[in-house]
């Protein structure tokens, strides 16, 4: 419930100008704060409510920014991280060891995907959030190649047009969205891109399968082209995220395993968005029956309450890594690597997976989501509705034609962003593409709220 006090309102009004007066916010164009992008302050989260100083609950429709599984101040979560405060609460993971980082690798492990004749992922290494996870894919993948020392020097890694992976110099050297990108071009290393899986791309006529193969044959290709200069392919399975939530068929992730051991090269899974139940399966590799040489976890990792990152690796890798030279060993760290807090809540999160059975619920609510999205897909200016688990993405276009994209000066997007928050929604689009990614505590009321909200502001942003 809002409140209409004058003196709650001037509170949350002196909230936003104390804001702007030190904070710079990430991606942001800060110069629209706070008349074209309104900023929204938060006192307090509960369960998938977010609720401000002056008692607006906004639904958070988007996870905050994807980490949120099980709702806001999770009590089981909160709780195991206040236990472990009050036992230790950092200690430096060089030559030291604690228990919840040893156990919540153990666990990671037990869990991550299988495939039948391949060596199971079998070591964890620990980083801060998710951009820093795939550094230490990356790095990991070049030293083993640096290492040998028999081969020719692989320097190159190969990577999906339209991915994401990070904000920081090595994983946006992989990235491949110009907004990120452009302006740090002279700063990156060199990558090489194949063509996106992605089923939005398809032709008439051409299924999601259809148009996973044919990126797959030009995959093939380009590692052929590249024969012995590849450490890795890195890709997000499944789901481009950042790219649009633009979705592939398993098939895609089937091919690029098999062409990976073909020519030797390592393949690097970002499971960062996508991994913890949010396509359906724990981990989205498991889609397609295939197990990474390196796989990337973070954000939900923690249930949304603490920054923390784990990159699980084979033993052949880690192998790679022992010599009686110290040069050879994997000279990469992070203050609080492997923090005993953020285990502790990692710990909590699998928990929870355990005794809620949290993937049959999510399939529950996933299945009403794909209800509650379809009629979506009638209104005049939407291209396309698509799902995986629990991701519902909305397209938005002139006319619903795919070729037809909206001008850039109309901000869609945008309109539409600030007419659900203004009813009590935090969608966040991605360019004239909206979302769902809610935490997976979302009720049928709450759903339904999206649902409502999410079409009215569709028909008032392309009017």
């Amino acid at each position: 419930m809002k409140h209409h006090d004058p003196a709650i309102l001037a509170e949350a009004d002196a909230w936003r100008s104390r804001d702007l007066a030190v904070l710079w916010h990430p991606c942001t164009q800060m110069r629209e704060h706070p008349d074209t992008l309104p900023l929204l302050p938060v006192a307090r989260g509960e369960g998938a409510w977010l609720v401000g100083p002056d008692g607006r609950r906004t639904l958070d429709a988007v996870s905050s920014w994807w980490v949120n599984l099980f709702g806001h101040a999770e009590p089981r979560i909160a709780g195991a991280i206040a236990r472990q405060a009050h036992t230790l609460e950092q200690v430096i993971l060089a030559g030291c060891s604690h228990m919840p980082a040893v156990e919540l690798a153990e666990r990671l492990l037990a869990l991550a995907p299988r495939q039948s004749g391949r060596a199971s992922l079998a070591k964890v290494f620990y980083a801060d959030n998710g951009s820093a996870g795939v550094e230490v894919a990356l790095k990991m993948a070049f030293q083993w190649f640096a290492n040998r020392g028999d081969e020719p020097r692989r320097t190159k890694f190969v990577a999906l047009e339209n991915g994401y992976h990070g904000e920081t110099v090595g994983a946006l050297s992989v990235g491949d969205i110009p907004l990120y990108r452009r302006v740090y071009a002279p700063l990156l290393m060199e990558a090489v891109f194949a063509p996106s899986p992605d089923a939005y791309l398809a032709a008439d006529g051409r299924s999601a399968a259809d148009q996973a193969e044919d990126a797959a044959d030009a995959l093939a290709r380009i590692l052929d082209d590249h024969a012995g200069e590849i450490c890795a392919l890195v890709l997000e399975p499944r789901v481009q995220c950042a790219g649009g939530m633009r979705m592939h068929d398993p098939v895609y992730l089937k091919r690029a395993r098999e062409l990976c051991d073909v020519h030797g090269v390592f393949l690097i899974a970002d499971e960062i968005a996508v991994g913890f139940g949010r396509t359906g399966t724990m981990f989205a590799c498991e889609q397609a029956g295939v197990m990474p040489d390196l796989m990337c976890l973070s954000k939900g990792l923690t249930g949304g309450f603490l920054p923390l990152a784990a990159v699980l690796a084979t033993d052949a890798i880690y192998e790679g890594f022992l010599d009686d030279s110290r040069e050879r060993a994997f000279l990469h760290s992070h203050s609080y690597t492997g923090n005993p807090l953020a285990c502790a809540a990692a710990l909590a999160t699998l928990d929870i997976f355990e005794s809620d059975d949290v993937l049959a619920r999510n399939r529950r609510t996933a299945a009403r989501m794909a209800e509650l999205a379809a009629p979506l897909a009638a209104l005049p200016h939407v291209a396309d509705v698509r799902q995986a688990g629990m991701i519902v993405a909305i397209e938005l276009t002139e006319g619903g034609r795919k070729a037809t994209p909206f001008d850039r000066t109309r901000r869609v997007g945008l309109q539409a962003y600030t007419h659900a928050l203004e009813r009590g929604v935090l969608l966040r689009p991605l360019g004239d593409i909206l979302y769902w990614m809610p935490p997976y505590c979302i009720d049928d009321g709450q759903l339904e709220l999206l649902a409502d909200v999410t079409r009215s502001a569709i028909e008032a942003a392309t009017s």
